[in-house]
């Protein structure tokens, strides 16, 4: 009998490790596809990412499959970052994450992997398929704290009909412990963290490479300067930490940018009201099944991590939809998706444009 062929997106990390081991376990002829995305060298001249791609060989040498190292330097280059450096001057706070998954693992790989003649895609994300009488649908993963549904959410359907999510149904300590029994590498490896295939760095240095910094005025909601900041893109509605803002009463927080004036709105209080609203308008809708139809009642995330919080679709009408929510949310902030769910089924999301504030909406 045929088996199915199955790419592992292995990344050098834990769960992509655990992925391809359960596949093997399942029966599958497996190959590893590691992808170099980001072309840097460190001090000493090594790549930066040599180590991942040491980790991924170590881990399907020991699994003994055959494995393949991709260069999608470019595409990233061109469809992913450029485009995050040009939101960020725009004032804006983009998601690479989410443009990666679209741009690159769900298409330029995945044709890759089809064209290896691979059955399936299969990568360590912590989310699940179930295929409905309406087609296959991404499905919220089993560990609440690691579900990443929230940044797949452009995947389409037909898609996910020959997408693989291994580990979707486990919790990371139990992926942890597979890794560990079966003595791989990676079971102790730290999570990867930061700007996707980038990595954990200070974000202003990184940033000072791209955007040259222009210091501004941090201003509150009625126009009074109460400090200088070094530069609109460096900062985040809702930010805290960093604005070195003195004086007596509460913490101060970004409620607001002016990219125009390079200014940056700043409010006292972590519950000051131009920090919230009960609306929003999005763009680039994009559903993973089915379109929905307005009025709709569903839950909804404006970040990763955030509980999921009740909403209505209002209106979808030239490609925007109008979001309410049953109770005003904190720090909607611009080119942050918004992403929907029916109970554990992720319907699809949205990119953020704006806050409609009771006046707005008038």
């Amino acid at each position: 009998m045929h088996k199915k062929k199955v790419a592992i997106a292995i990344s050098g990390g834990v769960d992509s490790s655990v992925a391809a081991c359960l596949l093997k376990e399942q029966g599958y002829d497996v190959f590893g596809l590691f992808m170099k995305n980001w072309e840097e060298k460190d001090s000493e001249g090594r790549c930066t990412t040599e180590t991942d791609f040491q980790d991924a060989k170590a881990v399907c040498e020991k699994l003994d499959i055959p494995y393949y190292s991709v260069n999608f330097a470019k595409e990233y280059q061109e469809n992913v970052f450029q485009s995050f450096i040009e939101e960020l001057k725009e004032g804006y706070t983009p998601n690479p994450d989410i443009l990666c998954n679209r741009e690159i693992k769900f298409k330029v790989l995945f044709n890759k992997a089809m064209a290896l003649g691979a059955d399936f895609l299969a990568t360590g994300h912590y989310c699940q398929v179930a295929k409905t009488d309406t087609g296959y649908q991404l499905k919220k993963g089993l560990d609440a704290n690691k579900d990443q549904t929230y940044f797949l959410y452009t995947i389409k359907s037909e898609i996910l009909e020959k997408v693989l999510f291994p580990i979707g149904h486990l919790e990371k300590k139990e992926v942890r412990e597979i890794a560990k029994k079966n003595d791989l590498i990676t079971h102790s490896k730290k999570d990867s963290t930061g700007i996707c295939f980038i990595g954990k760095r200070n974000f202003q240095t990184f940033i000072n490479q791209y955007i040259e910094s222009t210091k501004g005025d941090f201003k509150t909601p009625e126009g009074k300067i109460v400090g200088k900041h070094m530069g609109h893109p460096f900062y985040t509605i809702g930010q805290r930490k960093g604005l070195a803002i003195g004086g007596p009463g509460e913490p101060w927080f970004v409620v607001d940018k002016d990219p125009k004036t390079n200014t940056v709105i700043v409010a006292q209080g972590e519950h000051h009201s131009a920090l919230y609203a009960e609306m929003l308008i999005a763009d680039n809708i994009s559903w993973v099944g089915p379109e929905i139809k307005a009025p709709f009642k569903c839950a909804a995330k404006i970040r990763y991590r955030q509980t999921d919080t009740h909403c209505t679709i209002e209106k979808i009408e030239n490609d925007q939809i109008t979001v309410s929510f049953d109770n005003p949310q904190r720090a909607i902030t611009p080119r942050q998706s918004i992403v929907f769910y029916h109970e554990n089924i992720c319907l699809g999301g949205a990119m953020i444009i704006k806050k409609l504030t009771p006046a707005s909406i008038l």
